[in-house]
């Protein structure tokens, strides 16, 4: 076994000093809701996205002018919203100019603005006059900017999955019938030709069973396999992208990116909503944003990372409802977390370590964010001390997603479980690694 290892070892390492992977940024943002008697004022918020968490981008339900003013010179990125009720004004050009002129000219760029979104899940609305004048709109909006001079904030808009004719197996996923070619292929024409992106709200919670609870959760389960394409998908997330990528893909649009405007769980609900935990909120979230920062992507859209914003920043006290839309929140008003999602900043910079679930088993994984370099110089040395590094070769069980991440993910543990899971210093590596008890085994790849 050790002539083996070995021998395999000299050629991952000679692999290693020749493949450096590109620099990977944070893609998580959040949506700042504020259906709240309680919140804190927008500068308190700016200040402390900034100085005390990863988050660097925001999505809003409106265009809040004291919200706007309060991000300015922070360098976090924004998204304003067009209310679904001012949609069919503004196809005209004149009342477009004048949206721009009162809630985006007085404050780009001092405030970085990336996108305005127009309307929130308008396809589920079944109000025709919101619908047929979406894509109008869209255009007017962005001629309007382009008048302004502004041409580099995006034009996009937010659709649940209630627009899929056909979502199971993922690679099936089409668009309803009468939608798609009328409403859907003329926006994503129109995303593509301004080079923008498709913004979906998928929310594995509102399909919450127990007997899937771990493949919506992204815990180690037997997984969903798709007979097309003979792929096994670990988790409901990767699924419902897919099969709104098989969607656009029929349609011809495969090429314009996606982006998750909201998907999140509930720390908190009614009792009939008996999902809606701490736990699960944690262990959906923490999972989620570990996923999207690695760049794993998708089966079908492997080595992605895809930008997106978690829903919520706070608890909103006061949205209609059940419990549950009340704490979707990861954190309280006071800053407080709900719990541990690993967007916190340590003092140096690093994230906090996640909330334990229950289970004995520890893993080490990096700590989210971590530099390039520091990843990279991990794994060499991890390689170069006698652990088995064929999984992440070339044709090995954990080689896909074959980016700097997930290799240096998988010797980091191995090392740590090769030297007992005794010690905690075991899983150190100046200070870029974290215990966390979930799982981060998916399909075939098992980790020790």
């Amino acid at each position: 076994m050790w002539s083996t290892r070995s021998s395999g070892l000299v050629v991952l390492q000679a692999s290693l000093l020749i493949l450096r992977y590109a620099a990977t940024t944070s893609a998580i943002g959040v949506n700042y809701g504020t259906i709240a008697n309680n919140l804190p004022k927008p500068a308190e918020v700016a200040n402390f996205l900034k100085t005390k968490t990863t988050i660097d981008a925001i999505k809003l339900f409106d265009a809040n002018p004291e919200i706007l003013r309060a991000f300015a010179n922070t360098n976090i990125s924004v998204t304003v919203s067009v209310g679904n009720g001012d949609i069919p004004a503004l196809v005209q050009l004149p009342a477009a100019k004048n949206w721009v002129a009162a809630n985006i000219v007085p404050f780009y760029p001092s405030t970085k603005i990336i996108r305005v979104v127009v309307g929130n899940e308008i396809m589920q609305s079944a109000n025709k006059d919101w619908i047929y004048n979406l894509v109008p709109a869209m255009k007017s909006i962005n001629n309007a900017l382009i008048e302004a001079g502004i041409k580099d904030i995006k034009i996009s808009t937010p659709n649940t999955l209630g627009f899929l004719g056909v979502s199971e197996p993922p690679s099936a996923g089409k668009f309803r019938e009468g939608y798609d070619k009328d409403i859907i292929a003329p926006m994503l024409e129109f995303l593509r030709e301004t080079k923008s992106a498709f913004m979906i709200n998928p929310y594995p919670y509102f399909n919450y069973a127990d007997s899937i609870s771990d493949y919506i959760l992204f815990k180690p389960n037997k997984g969903v396999y798709d007979p097309n394409t003979r792929i096994t998908y670990s988790n409901m997330f990767d699924a419902q992208m897919d099969s709104v990528y098989s969607a656009m893909r029929a349609l011809g649009y495969s090429d314009v990116p996606i982006v998750v405007a909201e998907t999140g769980w509930p720390s908190a609900g009614d009792p009939r909503e008996s999902s809606a935990t701490v736990d699960n909120a944690a262990s959906f979230n923490w999972n989620l944003i570990q996923k999207v920062n690695s760049g794993k992507g998708t089966p079908l859209m492997p080595n992605k990372q895809f930008e997106t914003y978690i829903f919520a920043l706070f608890n909103e006290n006061q949205k209609p409802g059940a419990t549950s839309e009340r704490n979707f929140g990861l954190f309280k008003p006071d800053f407080t977390p709900v719990y541990d999602a690993g967007v916190m900043l340590n003092g140096a910079g690093a994230k906090t370590q996640p909330q334990p679930q229950p289970t004995d088993k520890k893993f080490c994984v990096p700590r989210p964010n971590t530099n390039p370099q520091s990843l990279q110089g991990n794994l060499d040395w991890v390689c170069s001390q006698g652990i088995d590094c064929a999984p992440i070769q070339p044709g090995g069980s954990c080689f896909e997603p074959n980016t700097l991440w997930s290799h240096a993910q998988y010797a980091m543990n191995a090392y740590y479980a090769l030297k007992g899971r005794r010690d905690d210093n075991d899983c150190d590596f100046k200070q870029t690694a974290l215990l966390t008890t979930n799982n981060p085994s998916y399909g075939s790849c098992v980790y020790a």
